[in-house]
């Protein structure tokens, strides 16, 4: 059995021999890490390689003479974080904000174009089907809608109760109330539908053609009452961007239930876990949106009475992100790609 002792003296005869370069570079790390670089004169800079092929020597030999694991354990940290500060990326908070809404979330969407226009084409059919359904048989209102979404805006109701519900304040607290649930359902809704797609996207998709199906109900109500367009203006204003929102939602499920529908070479679990990470920047857009819908519902619509002005807000906003989404970034923008 062998004696412990050499090995102690081993490592102490190491560390005398080369621990003042790992002391070096980790003095340099240090102060790279804490942001002073420009303080390091031009002899720290050209020292700074040397130092860190140094110690990545030193955790070779340590590892090849089986030295001990502490040793061993901090030369693979030390070598770690010099890795990090020589090749790594090295952005500011502020820079990866900047280049998430001027490309990683435009880039996100774009990428998704087909599975957007999927979902949106089901929100169009609920919203359609509900609609003849309703304006044929009244009855079928009572069946597409809750209760705690009609508030009174069903079939038979007076235009002047109608005209209340859209020009008139919310019933049950203040205005941040409102705003405050409204971004809790949506977002509750939108997340619901991007988690469920793994599902082969199956529940993205009925989930989003349902949340047609009151919408189309409320319109086939407010129309036969005349109220068509105060229902659209009263809709718009926030709905341009809820809408979009939930769309988005949907196709982002969508997107990794394709990939875990069809592989193609990967596993399943592989093939969904990169389209959950190509659709992350999507979610985050959404949250986004959805707090700025919540906001427009629970105040600006409220507070807006005019019926052009609504319109003129609503159209304003769908420009806007279809604009911000699809039309091309400069060349520079789009060779930064996606932070």
């Amino acid at each position: 059995m062998a004696n412990p002792a050499p090995i102690a003296y081993s490592t102490a005869a190491f560390r005398r021999e080369r621990e003042a370069d790992w002391q070096a570079f980790e003095q340099l790390v240090q102060r790279l890490e804490s942001g002073s670089i420009r303080r390091l004169s031009d002899d720290d800079l050209l020292a700074l390689p040397r130092h860190y092929r140094a110690t990545l020597s030193s955790l070779s030999l340590a590892r090849s003479t089986s030295l001990d694991v502490a040793l061993i354990d901090y030369l693979e940290s030390l070598a770690m974080r010099g890795y990090f500060l020589l090749y790594g990326i090295r952005e500011s908070r502020s820079h990866r904000f900047v280049q998430f809404f001027r490309t990683s979330w435009p880039a996100a969407v774009r990428a998704l174009w087909k599975e957007t226009l999927v979902i949106a084409l089901l929100l169009v059919l609920g919203v359609a089907v509900s609609w003849s359904l309703v304006a044929h048989d009244p009855e079928w209102f009572h069946r597409l809608v809750g209760e705690d979404m009609a508030q009174g805006r069903v079939p038979g109701a007076s235009v002047a109760t109608l005209r209340d519900t859209v020009y008139g304040e919310p019933k049950g607290g203040g205005l941040h109330i409102f705003a405050a649930s409204l971004f809790t359902h949506n977002s509750q809704v939108s997340i619901t539908a991007y988690a469920l797609g793994f599902a082969f996207g199956l529940p993205s998709m009925f989930l989003l053609m349902y949340q047609g199906l009151p919408l189309g109900s409320m319109m086939a109500v407010f129309h036969q009452a005349g109220l068509g367009l105060d229902f659209a203006a009263w809709l718009s204003i926030h709905g341009t961007t809820e809408l979009y929102a939930a769309i988005l939602s949907g196709a982002a499920g969508l997107k990794i239930g394709s990939a875990f529908a069809f592989p193609g070479h990967r596993s399943r679990m592989t093939a969904a876990a990169e389209a959950g990470k190509a659709t992350g920047a999507v979610m985050i857009g959404v949250i986004i949106m959805l707090l700025c819908a919540g906001l427009l519902e629970g105040f600006g619509r409220q507070l807006i009475q005019s019926m052009t002005l609504r319109f003129a807000i609503g159209g304003t906003l769908l420009a806007f992100w279809l604009s911000y989404f699809y039309i091309p970034r400069n060349r520079l923008a789009q060779q930064a790609g996606p932070a």
